[in-house]
Order: structure tokens, then C-alpha cells, then sequence
């Protein structure tokens, strides 16, 4: 319950910030770090992806993208998800969480949620989403807008170790 009602808290409050990012900026949200996100006092492992998760509906919204997204009446899978960890982060500490598009190719766009708390980095969390219409893929760049750029060595890097499992 604490994931719906984080992701509807986030969801009113980028309302108000909507298109105040570029599809290829950086979203920056906070969250508090509550009882029901630690075991004993660090945020557990499985809540790392749930503010993820709540950090993408907060970019979407501000870059202006969620509007999109309804107009070509098509959502977001999370394909693939993997988190680095540096620090822990302990029970009511307030997070900040960094996101931006690393790269976008036909099928997918890569994402990078940054977590830090006192500006101290203590985890990213990397995701692999794709756009759905059903059961049809979406290019990302219907929805994101061309993306320019090399694929980062860690996208790759990461792709192969998908593939290769």
C-alpha cells in the first residue's frame, strides 16, 4: 500500500511542475524514508525499486511526456531493472532521486535513477522500460523524441548480460 499511495503523492505534486523538464533533462523528487520502507532502520532492498518507480511517474509528468503517452494511449513496462548499491540509507532520511533517459534506441529507453541523501550518493537504480499500445511496442521515440547520442558502456555492458541469461 505505502507504493500506491507514494506513486498518487507523487503523481498530484509533479501536477503542479509539469513540463518543467526537458524529455532529455534531469527530474529531480524527494522522498522521506518511512517505517514501512526499512526492515529495522535501512531502506530495504525491494523499496530502492519502488522509489524508482515513483521517480519515473514524476519525470514523465514533468517533462510533459504523460500527456503524450495518453494522446498515443500507451503506458510503461519496466522490461529490465538492476540496482547498485553505495550506502545505506536509514529510516527517515530525506532521498533525492536524479532521473534522466541514458539512451532510447527502437524498442527501449534506459533510465537512470540516482539516489543520494545530504549529497551523498548511495545507490542508483537502472531500468530498462518499454512503451506499450496492448500488447504492441511503442518506439521510445514516438513518445521521448528523437534521441541523439552513443550507447553508454554500461547499457551495453548490461544488454549483453541480459541477453547472454
Amino acid at each position: 500500500m505505502s507504493g500506491l499511495l507514494r506513486n498518487l503523492v507523487t503523481l498530484v505534486l509533479a501536477l503542479f511542475q509539469r513540463g518543467s523538464v526537458q524529455p532529455h533533462g534531469v527530474a529531480t523528487a524527494w522522498f522521506r524514508v518511512t517505517p514501512l520502507d526499512t526492515g529495522l532502520l535501512t531502506l530495504k532492498s525491494d523499496k530502492y525499486f519502488q522509489l524508482a518507480e515513483s521517480a519515473q511517474v514524476d519525470f514523465l509528468i514533468k517533462a510533459g511526456l504523460a500527456g503524450r503517452m495518453r494522446a498515443e494511449r500507451c503506458s510503461f513496462v519496466n522490461a529490465a531493472q538492476m540496482v547498485r548499491f553505495a550506502r545505506p540509507v536509514r529510516l527517515f532520511s530525506r532521498v533525492r532521486v536524479d532521473t534522466r533517459v541514458l539512451y532510447a534506441d527502437g524498442k527501449c529507453a534506459w533510465f537512470s535513477h540516482a539516489f543520494s541523501v545530504a549529497g551523498v550518493a548511495c545507490a542508483e537504480v537502472l531500468v530498462k522500460m518499454k512503451f506499450k499500445r496492448g500488447r504492441e511496442t511503442v518506439p521510445p521515440e514516438l513518445v521521448l523524441g528523437a534521441f541523439r547520442g552513443a550507447r553508454p558502456a554500461s547499457v551495453l555492458h548490461w544488454d549483453e548480460a541480459l541477453a547472454a541469461s
